[in-house]
């Protein structure tokens, strides 16, 4: 029998529990449980802040006690969720609908050695994709990898989608202080535009484009790198020898009949949104900056896993943060949530962690097709802090409440010359102004005049990591991961499947076909089955 999913109907125990913490929420509309009184206990702060060597959560901020703490732990309990973590990192079945393992963590070491799956040892093949990875980068730095005109390779850009790209970019400015070898550009929209916008950037004949596709048939990848073909071959560039691919064993990106400059395997078990520590991640960043960079980022990524991995339930942090999302959500009724990171090189962190979680966990029924009691799931949005003050802060303090995450960085990686303004350095302005909005959020503020009244209690987290260094980022990213992954488990749905994404695709595909009549006959009359689109393809076409 499965274990228990908090938003399973019909399981008596997880009714039980259910009641309990419904019960529970509705004593935090009382004045005694406001944050300013709950901020006052003594002991608090140290009671709900968990940490690890390098990253620090504070979540004294959120409209919780140690009751809902311990009441959000059974559903912990009840649905197994560390152990299914455990799971997960050894090859078990973790997405049923797709009878697949989820071992993202694999490529960064985690997990037992060897570790099979369908009598592969994954690790092993994980290493000869990253000795590939270091062996072709460094040729490309050396320049005995060059363009086909002779010249040594000065930047890249990245032709995909979703979570081919979407991790990576954010890693990469991450770590943007950090000394480069080549820079990196991203083509994922198939807006003609962005295509422009990117050729614009780049020296054609000193440019590498990396492709990645698991599948090599994604329809936005594969338009783009049609374009790029095109336009590359108009230019006097031949386009495989530009080129290299990220793609699965056997796909058509993968075929030595159409020899590009090199092909790197990605694998089933590493789902797109997960995959920034495999060769989609890889590749790009040890070519912008070195493949011993890369694994330093690797290193943080496996130092989180093992504290998921050993950490009893009550100190492990991305379990922690995975309980207060689904209090937030499903007992205190917050409509999303924030992720505001007090540094700039972290702005690409929240569309990351948007697809991440929205894609893991915007289900509406369990891995075996039972319908939930609520769809699960909430959303995600940010913006990097200062600038979310100055942009949605006035809804956050006195509209419709939402939970945020704060991340603050110890140490700013710029270390030149820096000024005083009103007595502070800007990065000691910026912790002023993360730490005012937090607690503003919780304590509120008192005023005869109702425009200037602010009620507070409304909840944060405060994280905190030492730097943005390699080791640092890989952290705050498998945190996220995990927390992603454990709110799945915990929830009762598959974290690693996206039916939903299907539909839009298929509907496309049908109008792509009466685009493409129109085109082949100036005289055909569209016929879409939605009769409102033929009114929209009228106007694309001119009419």
């Amino acid at each position: 029998m499965n274990p228990a999913g908090l938003l399973y109907p019909e399981d008596p125990s997880i009714k039980k529990l259910h009641a309990k913490l419904t019960k529970a929420a509705q004593k935090f509309d009382a004045p005694d449980h406001h944050l300013g009184q709950l901020l006052d206990r003594p002991g608090r702060f140290f009671d709900f802040s968990l940490g690890m060597d390098g990253f620090f959560m504070d979540f004294s901020r959120q409209r919780l006690d140690e009751n809902v703490l311990s009441l959000l732990h059974e559903s912990q309990t009840l649905s197994n969720a560390l152990e299914k973590f455990s799971d997960m990192t050894q090859g078990e079945i973790v997405n049923p609908t797709e009878n697949r393992a989820a071992l993202h963590t694999a490529a960064r070491g985690t997990g037992p050695s060897p570790l099979l799956f369908k009598e592969m040892d994954v690790k092993a093949q994980m290493q000869q994709v990253n000795e590939k990875i270091e062996a072709f980068c460094a040729s490309v730095h050396e320049g005995k990898i060059c363009s086909a005109c002779g010249k040594p390779f000065t930047q890249a850009v990245v032709i995909g989608i979703g979570g081919s790209y979407l991790g990576c970019e954010f890693v990469y400015q991450a770590l943007a202080g950090t000394p480069g070898k080549m820079d990196l550009l991203f083509l994922p929209n198939v807006d003609i535009d962005n295509f422009a916008r990117v050729i614009e950037s780049i020296d054609k004949e000193t440019t590498l484009w990396i492709v990645i596709s698991k599948s090599y048939t994604t329809t936005e990848t594969m338009a783009n790198l049609n374009q790029v073909s095109t336009w590359l071959k108009a230019q006097g560039v031949s386009p495989l020898d530009h080129m290299v691919t990220i793609t699965a064993k056997g796909s058509p990106g993968d075929d030595p009949d159409t020899p590009v400059l090199d092909s790197f395997h990605m694998f089933d078990f590493i789902g797109g949104r997960y995959s920034v520590s495999s060769a989609v991640g890889g590749l790009p960043l040890s070519l912008a900056f070195g493949y011993d960079v890369f694994k330093r980022f690797l290193d943080g990524c496996r130092l989180m896993d093992t504290h998921v991995l050993e950490s009893p339930a009550e100190k492990n942090i991305a379990l922690t943060a995975a309980l207060i999302s689904i209090w937030n959500t499903l007992y205190m009724g917050y409509p999303a949530q924030a992720i505001i990171p007090y540094a700039s090189r972290l702005a690409r962190l929240s569309p990351h962690v948007q697809q991440l979680y929205m894609e893991s966990l915007g289900k509406s029924v369990s891995p075996d097709g039972r319908r939930l009691t609520q769809p699960a799931g909430t959303i995600i949005f940010g913006e990097p802090g200062t600038n979310a003050q100055h942009s949605f802060f006035q809804l956050a303090h006195q509209g419709k409440a939402f939970p945020i995450d704060f991340i603050g960085i110890k140490t700013p990686g710029y270390t030149g010359v820096q000024a005083m303004s009103k007595g502070v350095t800007n990065h000691q302005e910026l912790w002023a102004n993360l730490l005012a909005q937090a607690g503003a959020l919780a304590l509120g503020r008192s005023s005869d005049d109702p425009a200037g009244n602010f009620d507070g209690n409304r909840p944060s987290t405060i994280i905190s990591i030492d730097n943005l260094e390699p080791e640092s980022v890989g952290m705050l990213l498998s945190f996220y991961e995990a927390r992603t992954v454990l709110e799945g488990f915990i929830l009762g749905v598959n974290p690693f499947d996206q039916f939903g994404v299907e539909l839009g695709k298929v509907m496309a595909g049908d109008i792509r076909k009466e685009m493409a009549a129109r085109n082949l006959d100036p005289s055909y009359t569209f016929a879409c089955a939605l009769k409102t689109d033929n009114f929209y393809l009228d106007l694309l076409f001119g009419k």
